[in-house]
């Protein structure tokens, strides 16, 4: 995933031997997820509720990580070119394009959910979704509590001058810890596909911002600072989402445990 898109920065190194690094990591990555993915089906495909689950799994791999995330890549100059159009603060423009992607992940999430009958089973007996209402999962459940994480990268590249790739890795890592404290350690296997499913959702935000502003270049320890950093602007939270502290019954998945 290379940083074409953004101007020049004659305070960088040339980034030949950054990017083919990142090619070979994108590479292993993919690797890593389709083995561990297909292992999981190839061991639940007896056990029609898994099985359809992990299906429900596997679309959200081609559609968004293969078909989005190719089409990110792919078309990344024109995407750029068009986000140079608006004329809002790079910040807020980071921010709204973290908010528009996550929304189509969560299209593609929740298509999938409501897919259940197609792959042998009835909606809420197998899901990846907290339900199968579009409207709920992005105000209740996902997007909402992704905002400040947003706001949060926005600060961080406000201060650090961050690649593309680096908010892709970090980013994804972020999202990696958040699924390992919402549905237990086991979830750590599964990384290659948490850092693309998150990581895609701010790297091509990430190019629209620009390289002259004044940050600094990132020393070592602000690489792991990041991935945990985003978590301290969860309290926005109370300000953005009131709703979520007025309406309790939201907190929870709306279907059964999938055993």
């Amino acid at each position: 995933m290379s940083n074409r898109c953004r101007s020049h920065d004659p305070s960088k190194p040339p980034q030949g031997r950054v990017v083919s690094w990142g090619r070979r990591f994108i590479v292993v990555l993919a690797g890593w997820l389709v083995l561990v993915s297909g292992l999981v089906l190839a061991l639940n495909w007896g056990k029609p509720a898994p099985r359809a689950m992990l299906l429900m799994a596997w679309g959200l791999i081609l559609l968004w990580i293969g078909g989005c995330g190719l089409s990110m890549w792919h078309w990344r100059d024109r995407w750029c070119g068009l986000a140079n159009r608006v004329p809002l603060p790079w910040m807020l423009k980071f921010v709204l394009g973290c908010v528009a992607l996550a929304l189509l992940e969560e299209a593609i999430t929740t298509l999938m959910t409501n897919c259940a009958p197609l792959l042998g089973v009835r909606i809420g007996q197998a899901y990846i979704t907290a339900s199968a209402n579009y409207l709920d999962v992005v105000l209740y459940h996902s997007v909402v509590v992704f905002v400040p994480l947003f706001i949060g990268w926005a600060v961080l590249l406000w201060r650090w001058r961050f690649t593309p790739f680096a908010v892709f890795v970090l980013f994804g890592i972020t999202g990696t810890l958040a699924e390992a404290s919402a549905f237990g350690p086991q979830s750590l296997a599964n990384f290659g596909l948490w850092i693309f499913v998150y990581g895609l959702v701010v790297w091509l935000p990430a190019h629209w911002v620009p390289p002259e502003r004044s940050a600094r270049v990132p020393r070592w320890w602000a690489y792991p600072l990041a991935t945990v950093a985003p978590f301290l602007f969860l309290p926005l939270l109370f300000l953005l989402a009131p709703w979520l502290w007025l309406t309790a019954k939201h907190s929870s998945i709306h279907f059964p445990a999938i055993h």
